[in-house]
């Protein structure tokens, strides 16, 4: 019985990442988690947005996008992984750490994954005929915050550093993180010559460096080139930063 729930689990999951037009109706609270290591956990709030009741599946794995509760690798318990949430209803999902030789000079990077599995249509308006049902997996940035921390993880971004260089036939801006904390890029701008120019999003992790591709540039920007950018930061929102092109 174990071994067919197992399977069945294990082919919802797989079904729901080919539903990306699908909406969901459980919702979350947040776009992002942070799990500050000073508090021990933290509660994430689901609400089901549907007339009807849903079955939730959660867990956290450490960046395997198809990481399943049996396999996911990840130091934290979240109660209750698995529960029934009724129409119009929310539910808090408890996260606490278990032990585990994580960095404590940085953050680390998980996921939450939230697999959202829908009732089966009844009524006689179904009997007798086939349906289709979609399993829908949402899935969320977890960051592992040590305690003590050097900085303002929502200033991070003013202290980061740009460098242009060559990619290709093109040119591309490198970023450097100097700070403990990771940094979501989603947008990124620039003026050559009085054309504006656009570069790819990304994500810089701490202590770390980024390579972002600077679309239909064939120039080398030059120093002081101001770079206008937008990062995400603690609780989802979009916030502007400024810098300029290193000499």
């Amino acid at each position: 019985m174990k071994s067919l729930l197992c399977a069945a689990r294990a082919a919802l999951i797989a079904l729901c990442l080919t539903a990306t037009a699908a909406n969901a109706n459980v919702l979350i609270a947040g776009t992002r988690v942070v799990f500050s290591a000073q508090d021990g956990e933290v509660t994430v709030r689901l609400t089901n947005d549907n007339a009807q009741p849903a079955l939730v599946e959660a867990w956290i794995d450490d960046g395997d996008p198809n990481s399943t509760p049996n396999n996911a690798k990840a130091p934290f318990l979240i109660t209750p992984p698995l529960f029934r949430i009724e129409a119009h209803k929310d539910q808090n999902l408890r996260i606490i750490s278990t032990p585990a030789p994580l960095p404590s000079d940085r953050e680390s990077l998980f996921w939450l994954n939230v697999l959202e599995i829908p009732p089966k249509p009844s009524g006689p308006q179904y009997a007798g005929k086939n349906t289709l049902q979609l399993a829908i997996r949402s899935r969320l940035k977890f960051f592992y915050r040590p305690a003590n921390l050097a900085g303002d993880a929502n200033k991070a971004a003013e202290q980061m550093t740009w460098k242009a260089v060559a990619d290709g036939q093109g040119y591309a801006l490198e970023v450097r993180n100097p700070t403990p904390y990771h940094v979501t890029i989603v947008q990124l701008s620039l003026t050559v010559n009085g054309k504006s120019y656009t570069a790819d999003n990304g994500m810089v992790d701490p202590l770390g460096n980024l390579r972002l591709k600077i679309k239909g540039l064939t120039e080398a920007p030059a120093a002081g080139t101001a770079v206008a950018f937008n990062v995400i930061n603690d609780f989802g929102a979009t916030v502007s930063f400024k810098g300029n092109v290193a000499p």
